[in-house]
């Protein structure tokens, strides 16, 4: 399937709007984006074809279950699950000889699958551009205060030729000039660990960057595979035929030969690491500027109806959900029938961000259960930069919420610490911080005492003049909106709940004040964002009473830099409000930005206390 046929596949599914007026890619996509994405009604993919350039510009082309499913050659999420359901299945020992015939006939079939090479040119290479200009692609400026235009969808190709091993990885990478970019690998993924091997042998890394083709591929970019395993093999048993591979015109690696736009080059190790940044991330949080290798584009090829893909990332939910989504189903039974067979389900909520929350059903054995597959999940490749885990042997629905509510906390709790995210700005050292697993199971199943409005009536007014309130009636789960220089005397509050002998367990979230009127996902997205369990959970106690307070603001740490949210500009916004009906034929969508515009700092991309 080419980029053009999904487009053909989206329009017969009335997953598209085709926008023709025109349009400026610095920003001004970015917003009208961002409306059609969060939006419940009206979300759908976006092509530009008026956009400055001579190629039509894709966006939210994954930005729902339905189409991402479309793209994973599916009908639906879980029939790609099963897909690969499928391929364990098939590898279970034949016990009879019609058994052994039937898993040879499979074995062929995964074969077929397996990627094929070709020494001849591919339909990526109808154009070839030796004198390679990046000014003539749409490329995005996202949000108001990133450093410049960035390429957000790319399928950066990095090969090691002593172990022949390609790997795709998706690196955002910043326009420098008409023949240079930045590329932002972080330290966690291969394209970094090819760099150092690279560093080491003294020699440049041929690399390219594909752009478009078959959808699966650009999934396939993304997913969490381990170390030293070729991404499109992930791709062939998706769409159950093999991806054909040709020679690059000036890099010694092979790309799909379907793919719409190929940027060839290289990044020599030996070169100085250059500034790059800031850019509106995935978390919602601008990144900071930081220092990644130089890359050096040497040609540019391109089918002659080539179109370029792209995204936006922000604040949650955005098209980049859709791609987690699709990963925790499709990697759920390679989890299940390899490492850790206990495990039943698993879902990462869009306001987790991917790694700041995930939940895990598994199937409860022995006292302690969660505690083992906690560690061992914290020790599987991407899995290690997840900050909280709740396991439980619910179902992952409302059920487990309310067991969660219901339940003593203080015991079920497992602290720990490690590797974070690059992007983890509420740590206390960068690429590193706490981890916490909470423990939802059945076993030792504590209840707690029922609210009372006595305790209510002691918190506001210890709290005061912030404002209080409380999740659920019926548990003493309470929040506070406070100013984030705000302190508190725990030590105080429990001394005089004590004293008006409050038993039992209190838990008490403290949020950024500014997040009062918004939504519940709201917060969680922001204080998960903020939240770092080694630095900024507490648990006192005092004869019969607990309290834990979980403070997910926004703190001073060793006068490091906080990044703004990501907010587009009032001149933005006002430009696309009067030129909405130019573009579709919808009822006006205001900006998301809106809403969280006094969350922002100020001018300025970064706060410092």
């Amino acid at each position: 399937m080419s980029l053009n046929h999904f487009i053909e596949l989206l329009k017969q599914h009335n997953e598209v709007i085709e926008i023709h007026n025109p349009v400026s890619t610095e920003l001004e996509i970015s917003e009208i984006t961002d409306r059609i994405s969060k939006s419940e009604k009206h979300n759908k993919a976006l092509i530009f074809y008026n956009n400055g350039t001579s190629f039509p510009l894709l966006i939210n082309a994954f930005g729902s279950e339905k189409r991402m499913a479309l793209a994973l050659h599916s009908q639906s999420l879980l029939e790609a699950e099963q897909k690969i359901e499928q391929i364990f299945e098939w590898m279970y020992l034949p016990s009879t000889l019609a058994d052994k015939m039937r898993l040879a006939h499979r074995a062929i079939k995964l074969s077929s699958w397996l990627p094929r090479y070709s020494k001849r040119k591919g339909k990526c290479q109808e154009v070839v551009h030796l004198n390679p200009d990046l000014s003539t692609l749409p490329i995005l400026k996202c949000w108001p205060h990133d450093g410049g235009r960035f390429i957000t969808l790319p399928m950066v190709h990095t090969y090691i030729p002593e172990e022949k091993q390609l790997n795709i990885g998706m690196y955002r990478m910043q326009v420098f000039s008409q023949n240079t970019t930045g590329m932002h690998w972080h330290i966690h993924k291969t394209g970094a660990i090819h760099y150092t091997e690279a560093k080491q042998k003294d020699r440049k890394i041929p690399i390219a960057v594909c752009l478009g083709g078959d959808p699966v591929y650009t999934y396939c970019a993304t997913a969490p595979l381990p170390h030293g395993i070729n991404e499109y093999i992930l791709a062939g048993v998706l769409r159950q035929k093999a991806v054909n591979l040709v020679p690059c015109i000036t890099q010694n690696i092979y790309v799909p030969e379907d793919v719409d736009i190929v940027i060839e080059g290289y990044v020599d190790p030996n070169e100085p690491l250059v500034s790059e940044g800031p850019f509106g991330d995935h978390t919602g949080f601008y990144s900071l500027p930081d220092y990644y290798p130089l890359f050096h584009v040497t040609a540019i090829t391109h089918q002659k109806k080539a179109i370029y893909p792209t995204t936006i990332v922000g604040i949650p939910p955005q098209e980049d959900y859709w791609f987690i989504k699709a990963s925790e189903r499709i990697f759920l039974p390679f989890l299940k029938h390899t490492l850790l067979h206990e495990v039943i389900d698993m879902q990462m909520p869009a306001y987790g961000v991917a790694h700041n929350l995930v939940l895990v059903q598994i199937k409860n054995l022995y006292p302690r259960h969660a505690n083992k597959v906690a560690n061992a999940l914290w020790g599987i490749g991407q899995m290690m930069l997840n900050k909280i885990l709740i396991i439980t042997d619910l179902q992952l629905n409302n059920t487990l919420f309310e067991r969660i509510k219901n339940t003593s906390w203080k015991n079920r709790l497992m602290l720990s610490y490690g590797p974070m995210d690059a992007l983890e700005h509420a740590g206390l050292k960068p690429l590193e911080g706490g981890k916490l697993m909470m423990d939802a199971t059945s076993m030792n199943n504590t209840h707690l005492i029922s609210y009372n409005d006595q305790l209510f009536q002691i918190l506001k007014r210890f709290f005061e003049p912030h404002h209080i309130t409380y999740s659920q009636r019926s548990y003493n789960i309470f929040i506070v909106f406070a100013n984030k220089l705000s302190s508190f005397d725990f030590n105080k509050l429990l001394t005089l709940l004590n004293e008006n002998n409050i038993e039992g367990e209190v838990r008490i979230f403290i949020l950024q004040k500014e997040l009062y009127g918004l939504s519940t996902t709201d917060w969680a997205w922001h204080f998960l964002a903020n939240f770092d369990p080694s630095n900024d959970l507490k648990v006192l106690s005092l004869n019969h009473l607990d309290i834990l307070i979980f403070d997910g603001r926004i703190k001073k740490i060793q006068n490091k830099k906080i990044p703004n949210p990501t907010i587009m500009s009032d001149t933005i916004i006002e430009k696309v409000n009067q030129r909405w009906n130019q573009f579709f034929n919808l009822p006006f969508i205001t900006s998301p930005s809106e809403k969280y515009q006094r969350l922002f700092f100020g001018e300025t991309y970064f706060v410092e206390f």
